[in-house]
């Protein structure tokens, strides 16, 4: 009976040794926390709730450098969408993430130097604040009891690296003061700030730049309501993918959403240059190429320079519109129409009318006139350029009501000279541009156009009566 007593105790004893070993054993936690009294290790990571994102140090192939990173916690190979210290990197064999005395989340090394702060200024000490990873992917900052995300101290949406998450905005935020944008890496394996950029620019209206060292190399053309008009891949066709444009006194922002919480889809500037969209198919295991730019020849910003337009469905792809001609003869004939279009005739205010051009991607627009009243439709647009003897050209803002802009929408107004335009196929999607050209052309047009619908009546009769001979 006494041996039994030992054995069961002994039992009992080795049973809590094993216990406590392997609880302090355990590379990395199951929370989605970090606070205050419970720093992140270099060997430790959270999980979201949800199981979906998860944060700790990472270090690229052949690299003792570590970086602070969120990835896909169920995707392998493991695909990273942020990275807090990418800049900075944690270099000595230990660290932390933790939450500092002044209240930010900071990564020191096993001397407590400073590597990278959230850096801001909090009121309160850090006793009640945490540090919490979410099923967004979003890494936020937070009092311990409020989880109102407008009362945030800071997240990791505000910062983006290289890769845009659905919900995460990019744009302008005039709270914050912040134009959140997306910056490529230098490499794979090296995700230090690269060249190449993918921004918003907020001024005229509002377009997304892709940029390599601040020149511009492609860009998405102005969001007419429905899509980025130089982006006809977001008209809805079944997708999964929802796009949203918001522009007010306080914000001016593009987003994405998905209607099925199960796909996942993130947009990612590349250190290569190219913005990629990848989906997620979960049946292959692998992440599928789902639309990218810049995809072709008219994708290259100013390809056909100053009033010329870029169709890849013609050859060559520059043209010029009706009433202008090559402004470099030579370099045309060549294929090279950088150079561009010059009017044929100057155009007398007053006296001129307006080319209409469907199917377009709108000029470069960081000059352009918004006039904002929702009501104007493209008559009240046509009246307001008239009235302007600098205006160019013309379109409807917003064309998700009536479909060319007829019905009210608004007005965008250029003053200069127009840039980087585009002509898609019918079935490929653009929108409406009218632009500025003298009478003269505009009798020249008209005529021509009397002409090929006169041939084309001409023909049908001929055929009509040859079926009636036969």
């Amino acid at each position: 009976m006494r041996n039994t007593q030992k054995l069961h105790c002994c039992s009992t004893l080795c049973l809590s040794t094993i216990l406590i070993i392997t609880l302090f054993s355990i590379p990395a936690t199951s929370f989605d926390t970090i606070t205050s009294t419970q720093p992140l290790r270099l060997n430790q990571t959270i999980v979201s709730q949800g199981q979906v994102f998860e944060l700790g140090f990472f270090s690229p192939s052949n690299s003792i450098k570590q970086y602070v990173c969120i990835w896909y916690h169920k995707i392998q190979p493991r695909t990273i969408v942020w990275v807090a210290n990418r800049d900075n990197p944690l270099t000595n064999p230990s660290g932390f993430l933790k939450i500092n005395q002044d209240g930010n989340i900071v990564v020191v090394d096993e001397s407590s130097n400073l590597i990278w702060s959230s850096n801001q200024t909090i009121s309160s000490t850090n006793s009640n604040i945490v540090a919490q990873l979410l099923d967004s992917g979003n890494f936020v900052l937070r009092r311990e009891n409020d989880l109102n995300p407008e009362n945030y101290l800071w997240q990791s949406f505000d910062h983006p690296t290289d890769t845009l998450l659905p919900g995460m905005k990019l744009g302008w935020d005039a709270k914050t003061g912040l134009n959140r944008y997306l910056t490529s890496g230098k490499s794979n394996d090296d995700p230090s700030t690269g060249e190449y950029s993918f921004k918003l620019n907020i001024n005229g209206f509002p377009e997304v730049f892709l940029t390599r060292n601040k020149v511009i190399q492609y860009r998405s053309g102005p969001w007419n309501g429905l899509r980025f008009s130089g982006v006809p891949e977001m008209k809805p066709r079944g997708s999964v993918l929802t796009f949203s444009f918001v522009m007010n006194r306080d914000n001016v922002f593009y987003s994405f959403g998905l209607t099925d919480n199960s796909v996942y889809s993130r947009l990612l500037m590349m250190s290569t240059g190219v913005l990629q969209r990848y989906t997620w198919i979960e049946t292959s295991q692998l992440w599928n190429p789902f639309w990218y730019a810049p995809k072709d020849q008219c994708d290259r910003y100013r390809e056909c320079g100053v009033y010329g337009i870029c169709d890849t469905n013609d050859s060559p792809v520059c043209k010029c519109m009706e009433g202008f001609e090559p402004r470099n003869l030579q370099a045309w004939g060549l294929r090279d129409g950088h150079d561009g279009c010059v009017r044929k005739r100057r155009f007398k205010c007053g006296d001129d009318g307006f080319l209409g051009l469907k199917n377009m991607k709108l000029p470069e627009s960081s000059n352009a006139v918004v006039v904002d009243y929702e009501t104007m439709n493209l008559n009240d647009c046509e009246m307001v350029c008239r009235k302007n003897c600098s205006c160019t050209a013309y379109a409807s803002k917003n064309i998700s009501g009536g479909g060319d802009g007829s019905s009210g929408g608004g007005c965008v107004i250029w003053t200069t000279e127009l840039v980087d335009m585009r002509q898609y196929a019918a079935a490929e999607g653009g929108q409406d541009l009218y632009v500025r050209v003298s009478a003269a052309d505009l009798v020249r047009i008209s005529n021509a156009v009397y002409f090929k619908l006169h041939l084309k009546l001409r023909n049908l009769t001929s055929d009509s009566s040859l079926n009636a001979t036969y």
